[in-house]
């Protein structure tokens, strides 16, 4: 007779609704694996949470592993806790080989017999423990120190993933987690106006990360004017956006392309190289601001209301302009600088600064990410966050839709 192996798990929450239950089952079939429930009460409230008890079965131990590994991510548990297991780290920026990798969720460790909270949570970090203090936190590669105590394996590791919110009806309710090019637009832009008003509305920050084309394609006055509205709280960018708006407003050009109606400036292709000049020549965008050689845009904005900003370099920048940051690490610190307790993050149009931002924070902050590509969309959505929509469209024409219905509502 061939030997079953098996694990008897638990898991508590909005099981149904929040589709937890839904999502551990699909992970457990589409591994071959085998379930039997052996408890299951659904919470009639509100207010109530649902609970399951599962036995897990597989081929083998491996198979097993698989299967638990795989359903641990949406929250399950064992129903018999383990400590957590610690090995010290054997040398500066270098891990135990079997380290615990963390994702975006709220996690917690079961150390001396009681859960610990993880803090500063970040997906595909390690958690480094402070034994003497009770204290845990998710720590990058390169800030692991020789002999500290790092979680391994995953026992005695607890993730509690985000649940849809039971109360009231707002935009992320709404879509879900999905994206689609046939939702109908000005209804999405009314209720992403809604979340961003009541957001500031309770004391939230909002960050948003920005691409050139945003300024390319016509929406860097709405941008500006958000920002001018007092909606934005910090800018995580790079030296492309900057040089665009600067551009942009100085000579009314996106590379050498009249914004206003798409045509072709006569010797605009300067535009782009004298905006870079001009730059060099007042020192920093702050000193255009204060010898008023830059009066309107992303970055004048900003400056002008002190909204924190971060423009990160790459190899394909022109100049780049003072004040990007040239150092990737040194720019990654920024960034998770500015986002700290951050409530929304708006991407618009850039990819590679929102995956980077994506990295950087928990799954309980709301993300909506817009650009015009169903692939790029589907890319930001797929980084693991659960409190994200996507918009496919044109940043050019939604975002001016968004900023028109949050000057209705502030005007109620």
């Amino acid at each position: 007779m061939k030997r079953k192996y098996e694990q008897s798990i638990e898991i508590k929450g909005h099981l149904i609704d929040s589709m937890i239950l839904t999502r551990i089952f699909d992970k457990i079939m589409d591994l071959k694996g085998d379930f039997n429930v052996l408890e299951f009460h659904v919470g009639k409230k509100k207010d109530e949470l649902s609970y399951a008890r599962l036995l897990i079965s597989g081929n083998d131990k491996k198979h097993l592993d698989q299967l638990l590994a795989s359903i641990y991510i949406e929250g399950a548990q064992p129903t018999k806790i383990d400590g957590v297991i610690l090995k010290t780290a054997p040398n500066d920026m270098v891990m135990p080989i079997d380290f615990y990798s963390t994702t975006n969720n709220a996690t917690q460790i079961f150390l001396n017999n009681e859960w610990i909270d993880v803090q500063n949570m970040m997906m595909d970090k390690c958690i480094v423990v402070d034994i003497r203090n009770k204290n845990a936190e998710c720590r990058k590669i390169r800030d692991i120190r020789k002999g500290d105590s790092i979680v391994t394996g995953e026992k005695g590791v607890r993730i509690l993933p985000e649940e849809r919110p039971r109360e009231g009806v707002d935009i992320f309710q709404f879509m879900s987690s999905s994206s689609s090019s046939e939702r109908p637009t000005q209804q999405i832009a009314r209720k992403i106006a809604r979340d961003i008003y009541d957001t500031k509305s309770t004391g939230g920050k909002i960050v948003v990360t920005a691409g050139p084309v945003v300024v390319h394609s016509g929406a860097a006055e709405f941008l500006a004017k958000m920002i001018r509205m007092g909606y934005i709280d910090g800018l995580l960018t790079g030296n492309a956006l900057a040089v665009h708006d600067i551009e942009n407003s100085l000579f009314g050009t996106s590379l050498g392309m009249n914004v206003k109606n798409g045509t072709l400036a006569i010797r605009g292709h300067r535009n782009h190289m004298q905006a870079i000049n001009e730059v060099f020549r007042a020192g920093s965008i702050e000193q255009m601001v204060k010898k008023n050689v830059l009066k309107s845009g992303i970055m004048y904005e900003c400056i002008k209301n002190n909204v924190q900003y971060a423009l990160c370099g790459s190899i394909r920048d022109d100049g780049p302009i003072p004040g990007v940051i040239i150092d990737v690490i040194e720019a990654q610190d920024r960034y998770r600088e500015i986002l700290t307790d951050t409530k929304m993050v708006l991407m618009l149009s850039t990819m590679l600064h929102s995956i980077a931002v994506g990295n950087m924070i928990p799954a309980r902050v709301k993300v909506v990410a817009v650009d015009i590509s169903q692939a790029v969309v589907t890319k930001l959505l797929d980084r693991g966050t659960t409190q994200a929509i996507g918009v496919v469209s044109d940043i050019g024409a939604f975002l001016p839709m968004v900023l028109n219905q949050l000057e209705q509502i502030s005007k109620k």
